[in-house]
């Protein structure tokens, strides 16, 4: 057993890690069904997110809500999460590595998009901290293997395809 986390009794430990997992979830369902804006919410105060293939680093609560709250209004998405393991360091401290599969459109006004490729395939490495009772976000970042552009799809009348 890792001597960092003896203390953590096998009942605490899992907790921990569900709230991990949870605020994984919680991230990706808020950018593709709820307000973008809102994932800084799952952040500490000082959380970070960074792409460092994008030269992107956004630090800060506030500044994350401007970040992500920015993105398309026309943005359909939807992430799909495997692979997720959190790794708890401490009562307070812990860390994820999450695959993550990125299907993206602009210009989106409705009805079904015919199906693509993913525009990313990657991971993210997160670190979490627990504040005030509750676990957080304290720092995420993206690496991509697999990327390209979002495409802009053509607004067309809605096709029954059931």
């Amino acid at each position: 057993m890792d001597t960092q986390t003896e203390h953590l009794d096998d009942t605490a430990r899992l907790i921990a890690e569900r709230a991990c997992e949870r605020l994984i979830l919680d991230f990706v369902h808020t950018l593709d069904l709820g307000d973008p804006g809102d994932v800084a919410e799952l952040f500490t105060d000082d959380g970070s997110w960074e792409w460092p293939e994008g030269d992107r680093r956004i630090e800060g609560r506030d500044a994350l809500r401007s970040y992500f709250a920015g993105r398309p209004a026309d943005r359909l998405s939807r992430r799909i999460c495997t692979n997720v393991l959190v790794t708890v360091t401490s009562g307070t401290t812990a860390s994820a590595t999450t695959y993550f599969t990125t299907y993206r459109v602009d210009g989106y006004a409705g009805g079904f998009v015919p199906p693509r490729a993913p525009t990313q395939v990657g991971h993210y490495e997160d670190t979490f901290r627990k504040v005030d009772d509750r676990w957080l976000l304290s720092s995420r970042t993206l690496f991509l293997a697999f990327a390209g552009p979002t495409d802009r799809i053509e607004t067309a009348a809605p096709r029954d395809t059931l």
